[in-house]
């Protein structure tokens, strides 16, 4: 799971816990002027499939943590629970879209847009 904060023009993602040592990372700070969109999203996460792990941890219905290669696409994941799940697309970045767990992805998505 990550915690979102906002300031500065960036959107700054700290993730929680033993997820540091699972994703090989524990913050991500993405000017908001490279974020497309953001929406919810627990299909995505659902899946069992979530590309060719370049570093980090999958493990079906587990979780899926680090950065993955995924339909040509650089992927950074966090997620135990599918349900809880968002969806940052980006441009300009080393990451095309972020797939991270939030405590609320409804108010998660809400303060992104906000922000933008």
């Amino acid at each position: 799971m990550v915690d979102l904060s906002i300031g500065e023009g960036k959107l700054v993602l700290h993730v929680r816990g033993a997820d540091k040592l699972w994703a090989l990372k524990s913050s991500l700070e993405i000017p908001l002027i490279h974020i497309a969109r953001v929406r919810a999203d627990a299909e995505m996460a659902r899946g069992w499939h979530h590309g060719i792990r370049m570093g980090g941890t999958n493990v079906p219905g587990v979780i899926t943590a680090g950065t993955f290669y995924q339909d040509g696409k650089r992927v950074f994941w966090d997620v135990h629970h599918p349900e809880k799940t968002i969806v940052i697309d980006l441009h300009d970045e080393r990451f095309n879209e972020l797939v991270v767990e939030v405590a609320d992805p409804e108010a998660a998505v809400r303060l992104i847009n906000n922000a933008l």
